[in-house]
């Protein structure tokens, strides 16, 4: 198995999963939700939950040694594609071109009834 990344700047695994799995020169970035890592919260709102992913995201990141121009690759779950417009203009705002690849669906139920969940897989190079 790879080597697992951890920092207290995003929130703890709440299953067995790691935050992060470095295997080789890819980075597996487990899917984060609107968790405050301080208060151990969800954030309330689509807005706020995204912002607050993308924080998660870049911790995680930074502790790799990595940041968002490394991704290859993210997937967005949304609870609702109504809330596509909004996430896509927050997200799009962490990002430079060249942008990664993305997929982006919606689904049924998310954990904790999150609105919003992004995973991502980095290239070292």
């Amino acid at each position: 198995m790879g080597k697992e990344v951890f920092t207290k700047k995003a929130p703890a695994a709440i299953g067995p999963y790691s935050q992060a799995v470095e295997l080789g020169n890819l980075l597996f970035v487990s899917g984060q939700i609107g968790i405050n890592p301080e208060t151990g919260e969800v954030v309330t709102g689509i807005e706020a939950q995204t912002k607050q992913v993308m924080e998660n995201l870049k911790a995680i990141l930074h502790e790799a040694g990595a940041n968002f121009s490394k991704v290859g690759k993210f997937t967005i779950y949304l609870s609702s594609m109504e809330d596509f417009a909004t996430v896509n203009e927050i997200y799009g705002s962490y990002l430079e071109k060249p942008y990664p690849a993305r997929a982006t669906v919606e689904v049924s139920r998310l954990p904790k009834d999150v609105l919003v969940e992004i995973d991502a897989i980095v290239v070292f190079e």
